[in-house]
């Protein structure tokens, strides 16, 4: 099978060897409680149970009206003890409620659906109704990119199975041990949106599980809509408008999104979710993770309700070793830093590291060299020097006209710069100066110009 790439890209080190052998196991959390954030993509959400109430597992806890929005649902059976800040991925204080949990089995799923002898709203609901977003880290509320605008036809569904970070495994595994569920919901993604080919797009380090999915694909008589596309091994080979690149030879305009050309991407996580919402009626309440690192000395594939605290897994499921200098929740290169193990795992979350002082870039920020190596690994052919430059320059449009809006964070020149300017830092911090702007110049629209 040829492979293909995109141009730009660097090749950090994968260590995936730690935990791509190991099957998926299950956990739970050693307190039994579990703190289940209130909002997990998309548009906030409000509570819709209250302290003291019985819960039951599946059963929807916090919703809104939004279109933007997907609900959240408890993932253990148990009594709401508490509904009050906590600390998050990224750091974040948001409201989480926290269920213990009564050891009871008891589910409150939905009832089957047949994906493709329902409408398209029906199908569009239950995916919603199940809480289903982009678990491959950013959340997206699934329903809205299962329903493009008026206008945007799509005719390719490619399902990302890069997992280009380095350690995570959690999609490998997925691949291996649930080949049908992942081709189900490829097979019904493609039907929502009436695309005409489905890909399933691999880097060659995963080529293992190929014959897995051809299999699936094969006994499930999708042999002439669906194939498999091998790509290099690169990073990052994940993100969208590289994976669409490299397996269609397709480019996202600048400003644009997939579906402007024709195409619409999800994780493989998200694609067995689809499976289980229609053939199962289950609510998206267990998150697959990859716990590893250099710290760690259990490194493992587990699947846990969506709230178990990290912490929770230690020592019981996760040894540590010691000189932990860095935890990460995510992948090293687009994950974040955290200061405990006391966050909640969510929907999105795909990884938690705990890194030593040599898998760590704690170097001190020196002046730019001016040696263009950023400008060489961008896949999006973007100017990172120019950029930083221009922020660093208070000049928001200049930094704007050399590809701000576009910059995807993969953070791919940061690991490259020879100075170790901290450039992905930076580039947040000129999105969020960007967005104020926007919201500075719409507000002033909105009261005539005054």
């Amino acid at each position: 099978m040829n492979t293909h790439t995109f141009k730009g890209g660097v090749h950090p080190p994968e260590h995936k060897d730690l935990t791509e052998n190991l099957p998926i196991q299950q956990a739970f959390p050693s307190t039994k409680t579990v703190s289940i954030p209130v909002t997990q993509g998309g548009a906030p959400n409000q509570p819709i149970v209250a302290v003291g109430d019985t819960v039951v597992r599946g059963q929807k806890i916090a919703a809104s009206d939004a279109y933007m929005s997907v609900p959240v649902h408890a993932s253990v059976s148990g009594t709401v003890k508490k509904i009050e800040n906590r600390l998050t991925a990224g750091n974040y204080d948001c409201p989480c409620i926290v269920i213990a949990s009564d050891d009871s089995d008891a589910t409150d799923f939905m009832p089957p659906l047949d994906p493709f002898s329902c409408t398209k709203d029906e199908a569009l609901k239950r995916v919603r109704d199940a809480g289903i977003v982009g678990m491959g880290g950013a959340a997206f509320p699934t329903h809205v990119k299962l329903n493009p605008p008026a206008g945007k036809t799509i005719d390719c569904v490619l399902i990302n199975a890069a997992e280009c970070e380095p350690y995570l495994t959690v999609d490998y595994r997925t691949m291996l041990e649930s080949p049908e569920k992942v081709i189900d919901g490829t097979a019904i993604i493609m039907h929502i949106t009436q695309a005409q080919s489905g890909i399933i797009v691999l880097e060659d380090n995963k080529a293992s599980v190929i014959p897995a999915l051809t299999e699936a694909i094969e006994k499930a008589g999708y042999g002439e809509k669906m194939g498999i596309s091998l790509c290099k091994t690169k990073y990052p080979q994940g993100g969208e408008k590289s994976i669409i690149t490299a397996a269609t030879g397709r480019e996202i305009p600048a400003g644009g999104l997939p579906c402007d050309i024709g195409c619409i991407i999800h994780n493989v996580g998200t694609a067995k979710a689809i499976s289980e919402a229609f053939r199962e009626g289950k609510p998206l309440i267990e998150r697959t993770v990859t716990v590893s690192g250099g710290a760690c000395a259990t490194p493992k594939n587990l699947v846990v309700p969506v709230g178990t605290l990290a912490a929770d897994l230690i020592p019981q499921e996760i040894e540590l070793k010691e000189g932990i200098k860095k935890i990460t929740v995510g992948g090293p290169m687009m994950g974040f830093a955290m200061q405990s193990t006391d966050f909640p795992i969510q929907k999105n979350t795909n990884g938690v590291l705990f890194l030593t002082d040599k898998e760590t870039s704690l170097y001190e920020e020196s002046p730019c060299i001016n040696c263009g190596r950023c400008v060489q690994v961008c896949p999006c052919r973007l100017v990172p020097v120019m950029m930083v430059k221009s922020l660093k320059a208070s000049d928001l449009p200049m930094a704007v006209r050399y590809g701000l809006p576009d910059c995807t964070e993969c953070g791919s020149c940061a690991w490259i710069c020879p100075a170790h300017v901290k450039l992905v830092q930076r580039f947040r911090a000129g999105k969020q100066l960007l967005r104020a702007e926007k919201e500075k110049q719409a507000a002033k629209k909105a009261q005539g110009g005054k």
